[in-house]
């Protein structure tokens, strides 16, 4: 090899040290890149690790005992030994209890009548029911699963009981699988999906409203006009509301043709219901837009928020299997109470009483997250 060829060697590899060095002066520079690139992957992890659980356990349940004695407390004690029930709500009558269970308050109901320890000692063999809402198949079936062995269990220890090594038990259980007694995944993931989809393409469409008016040098004409930071954000994200709706329209008549997902309850209340939260949305998505210094921020900062959504929802994974730390933080999305609203009025029938506490949680989310993006609007203008 010559000289020269060994100096346009040494030339080109002098080159791209420094092209390399450079790039990771930007990086360094990029603090938002940067960030997203070390939270995402352990965001990840702990998530996927820790939150995620695909056989729940600790699951809340109502009890309605409809009298109190020795064989009730050692029924309940033994479905909560089973790991899969928590005795969350005591009913004091069945439309208590099938209000908790329509309203999503609590996932299975269980309800033992008048003169049950009675029929057991004579050896009656009567019925204790136990109500599960099957809107989510995973969490309800892994626990109904477990509902076999809790007879003996319950009666271990009772005096006067006829328990023998017959195949006969003192007494039998009977279920109901309420809103999608066959399971169906569809009917659980259809619903969830009109909002996750709404949630990925509005925090998209916004957090580029206000990164893209920079980029194109328009911000100076928009702020030389005479309109209010509050004017300004109504103004950019009403047009993705009426976006918004048209996309839940979509998805909807495809859910309720093509996979049969009915719609038990109000059109006109599920219509409010999209509309708030896609406002909510819209309104988390145009804060990023104003922290966002260009276009790609704004989308990695939309797709750190995406990730918990999907996760912590409830949409992929039961909600109540996951830690306390986990339901935290998912109490704090809006698409988890959307969730929990878009299915309960399309496979329950809820109402508006039914979902007051979800509608207070997605209204207050809403106006937290349009207050914060105003204020980030009004620092940007200074």
């Amino acid at each position: 090899m010559t000289n020269s060829s060994k100096r346009v060697g040494s030339t080109g590899f002098s080159r791209f040290v420094a092209m390399f060095a450079k790039e990771f002066i930007q990086l360094r520079r990029d603090r938002v890149t940067f960030a997203t690139m070390i939270i995402v992957p352990l965001m990840q992890l702990l998530l996927f690790g820790f939150a995620i659980n695909t056989n729940p356990h600790n699951l809340p349940t109502a009890i309605l005992l409809q009298e109190h004695n020795d064989i009730g407390r050692a029924i309940v004690a033994a479905l909560e030994n089973t790991k899969y029930f928590e005795v969350s709500h005591i009913a004091q009558s069945s439309a208590e209890l099938d209000h908790w269970i329509k309203s999503g308050e609590v996932l299975f109901g269980v309800e033992i009548p008048a003169n049950f320890a009675r029929d057991v000692r004579r050896g009656d063999n009567p019925s204790m029911l136990v109500v599960a809402d099957a809107t989510d198949p995973v969490a309800a079936g892994t626990a109904l699963g477990a509902l076999d062995g809790i007879v003996k269990t319950a009666l271990r220890g009772l005096h006067a009981i006829p328990l023998d090594n017959s195949s006969t038990p003192p007494f039998t259980i009977s279920t109901q699988r309420r809103y999608n007694p066959a399971g169906v995944t569809s009917l659980n993931i259809v619903p969830g999906l009109l909002g996750t989809i709404l949630t990925m393409t509005m925090l998209i469409f916004t957090s580029l409203s206000v990164t893209r008016e920079v980029e194109r040098g328009t911000m100076e004409s928009l702020l030389a006009m005479p309109i209010d930071p509050l004017q300004i954000m109504l103004g950019k994200i009403t047009p993705y509301i009426v976006v918004g709706f048209a996309q839940a329209a979509i998805i909807l008549v495809a859910g309720v043709t093509i996979f049969s997902v009915p719609v038990d309850g109000s059109l006109a209340l599920l219509i409010v219901m999209t509309i708030l939260f896609v406002t909510a949305t819209l309104s988390v998505g145009y804060t990023f837009s104003t922290i966002a210094r260009n276009q790609l921020q704004a989308i990695q900062m939309s797709m750190m928020f995406f990730l918990p959504n999907i996760l912590l929802s409830g949409f992929m994974f039961p909600f109540s299997g996951m830690p306390g730390w986990a339901q935290v933080i998912g109490e704090l999305l809006p698409l988890t109470h959307y969730l929990r609203m878009v299915r309960g009025i399309m496979l329950k029938g809820a109402d508006t009483g039914d979902l007051s506490t979800q509608i207070v949680w997605l209204t207050a989310l809403m106006l937290a997250s349009m207050a914060i993006a105003v204020t980030r609007f009004r620092r940007t203008l200074d």
